[in-house]
């Protein structure tokens, strides 16, 4: 697995709360010591302690005493002697400066301080009394500090960036920094810091720990950035209050680990933070920069060299990234698509003033989900499910099964159904074309698809309706709908749901309904593989054609778009999570021979994607010509698959 920082994107990074006793700075000290020696271990490359982590957050008045300051920086000095190796580690200790005392983050790596960031906003609230001990890195009249043999940057206007990658950096900001309305950490970001490092004493009361997680996910989402929290253990003074050591490593939103509060021992929370995934999202967000310019103070930035990222990699992908993967979240998500689908086309049908719809339903999944839209959405606007016009047209390939899906699914919502053949005019168009029927080639397979929407469409007009297109969104990667055919409607209800996602949509529907009758039609359905039927059955009436046979499955192609087109990722990338999370279900050569199939298929079917029906954008994924994906039709994937080509493992 070939997961270098310097390839894909993947920065080692830790929160550790160690084992502490109140001013015991030499306990301390060692405990620290025993916490980077371990992370070094599990190939972190930057750890953070919690705020004042060398003599303790609750030493109240000995702060002032000059005996605990010394002591607090001959415990730096010990510990930066007895660290080698490339791990960036940030303390937390009291610093006297400009006859003041500063709480203090101190980055360092190799036994030398990189810079001492002092803490801004001091509370002066409730159990908290921080400005009795301590002065604002407001009230700072230096800029740089003397530590040992050293004089280093000291100030909140510091970043750190790594000096082969100097988009890869990272700043520091102190607890109650992260709670002001404008934190520095934004400031950071907007300088180019990816990650923010807290050091952090929270304790802990009621209803605070759910607001602190919080917290950190949506400073990490507002900032497009990684966040990483250590706040103080159980270790510090009970005297009136309790400290769990929360620790946090969110990226973007997503909290990717967590530890158990209130535990006594030694705690290390660790985590891969995809840079490359935050610098994709923060290009993107093109309003990101804006008012970067009025930054207060320019910003030093520290050259740093970070260790390389072992070749594990700690994150794990789900296999349907569409999909949420907890039933509750599930349910919601899809409530929300299908009242989003549905809204939207009833707006639709409002500013046409048109209550008429055509669907060709064949008793799959994307015809039955459109379907079940349309029901939705005349249930919003009081209009008679009769007013939909749900014809199935018989083919060749036609099953029993799926007919019999079709009829009674429009027979239990009580829709107008209409039976129309299209074998006679198929061979009459075989004739007219002068091709053999019997070579089942794409010619045979693309007429029966033009000839259903000629029907639709020609009865749409006859009706006053307007066609609902089925398509979904992966066959529209794939590029898999027929030209002017199943590609074109008046109105595409699942042009953004992919393939994967449309099942668990109709399974919501089936475990909503209290109609037993359609709920066994709709557990039918989601029990008949995914096929066009373009190709006529074996002699006991099997399918002969499976979607997935021949572009392979689904759930690879979804994995394969969703990291395309979410977070931009290379083939190798992509190649190489898909490896580690697929590792149980499909070959190597398996995924990066459907990787090949994905990348042809989805440059070279643009062109039917440049000119897409309307359709309501669901999710964060869409390839809409006119939102999310805007792509010549002759764009070039030949770089794309030479990087494929060379995998190897």
């Amino acid at each position: 697995m070939h997961t270098l920082i310097s390839e894909h994107g993947f920065l080692r990074v830790a929160a550790a709360v160690p084992q502490l006793k109140v001013a015991d700075v030499s306990f301390n000290t060692q405990e620290i010591i025993a916490q980077i020696l371990k992370a070094q271990e599990q190939g972190v490359q930057i750890l953070t302690f919690p705020e004042l982590s060398i003599t303790g957050y609750t030493c109240g008045d000995l702060f002032t005493q000059d005996i605990l300051l010394s002591q607090a920086k001959r415990g730096l000095e010990t510990i930066l002697a007895s660290i080698q190796g490339d791990i960036i580690f940030i303390l937390g200790m009291p610093l006297p400066l400009d006859n003041q005392l500063f709480n203090v983050g101190v980055v360092a790596q190799q036994g030398k301080v990189l810079g001492v960031i002092p803490k801004t906003y001091l509370p002066w609230y409730g159990e908290f009394y921080e400005e009795r001990q301590f002065a604002s890195a407001d009230d700072a009249l230096s800029t740089q500090v003397s530590l040992g043999k050293e004089t280093v940057p000291f100030g909140t206007n510091i970043i750190f960036h790594d000096v082969h990658n100097v988009q890869c950096a990272f700043g520091v900001e102190l607890c109650e920094d992260a709670w002001v309305p404008i934190p520095p950490s934004a400031e950071h970001s907007l300088a180019g810091s990816l990650l923010t490092f807290n050091l952090s004493a929270s304790n802990e009361v009621v209803g605070k720990a759910a607001y602190r997680e919080q917290l950190v996910r949506a400073l990490s989402a507002q900032h497009i950035s990684g966040y990483v929290y250590a706040s103080a253990g159980v270790g510090e003074s009970s005297t009136d209050l309790m400290f769990g050591g929360a620790s946090f490593i969110a990226e973007n939103g997503t909290l990717l680990q967590q530890w158990e509060r209130l535990t006594p021992e030694s705690q290390l929370t660790v985590a891969d933070v995809d840079t490359q995934k935050l610098l994709h999202d923060r290009r993107t967000t093109t309003s990101y920069m804006h008012g970067a310019k009025k930054l207060k103070t320019p910003y030093r930035k520290i050259p740093v060299q970070l260790a390389d990222t072992p070749t594990d990699i700690l994150r794990t992908y789900e296999k349907t990234p569409f999909v949420p993967s907890t039933l509750s979240k599930r349910a919601q998500v899809c409530e929300e698509i299908l009242n989003i689908q549905a809204s939207w086309l009833a707006k639709r049908l409002q500013h046409t003033w048109i209550q008429t719809t055509v669907i060709g339903i064949s008793g799959g999944l994307d015809s039955t989900l459109a379907f079940l839209v349309i029901m939705k959405a005349y249930e919003k606007l009081g209009i008679s499910p009769k007013q939909c016009i749900a014809i199935t047209m018989p083919w060749f390939g036609t099953t029993g099964r799926t007919y019999q899906n079709a009829l009674q699914l429009v027979q239990q919502y009580g829709a107008s159904f209409q039976e129309i053949s299209v074998k006679d005019a198929s061979l009459q168009h075989f004739k007219d074309i002068g091709h053999n029927p019997d070579v089942h080639d794409i010619t045979y397979e693309n007429t029966q698809a033009r000839e259903r929407t000629q029907i639709l469409m020609d009865i749409a007009n006859k009706k006053g309706g307007l066609v609902i297109g089925t398509g979904d969104l992966s066959e529209l990667a794939l590029g898999r709908c027929t030209y002017n055919g199943d590609h074109m409607s008046m109105y595409a209800v699942n042009t953004s749901v992919p393939k994967t996602l449309v099942r668990y949509l109709v399974d919501y529907v089936a475990q909503q309904t209290k109609n037993a009758d359609l709920q066994q039609t709709l557990k039918d359905i989601l029990d008949t593989p995914v096929s066009p039927e373009l190709l006529p059955p074996d002699l006991q009436g099997n399918l002969q054609q499976k979607t997935e046979d021949t572009v392979g499955p689904y759930e690879l192609h979804d994995f394969f778009l969703y990291h395309f087109m979410r977070y931009g990722a290379s083939p190798r990338k992509i190649f190489d999570i898909a490896m580690l999370t697929f590792q149980d279900d499909y070959s190597n050569e398996e995924i990066k021979k459907r990787l090949k199939v994905f990348l042809k298929r989805f440059f070279a079917q643009q062109f039917k994607r440049s000119c897409l029906p309307d359709g309501p954008k669901v999710g964060s994924v869409s390839l809409s010509p006119r939102g999310d994906w805007r792509m010549p039709s002759d764009a070039q994937a030949n770089v794309r698959l030479e990087e494929v080509e060379k995998i190897s493992w």
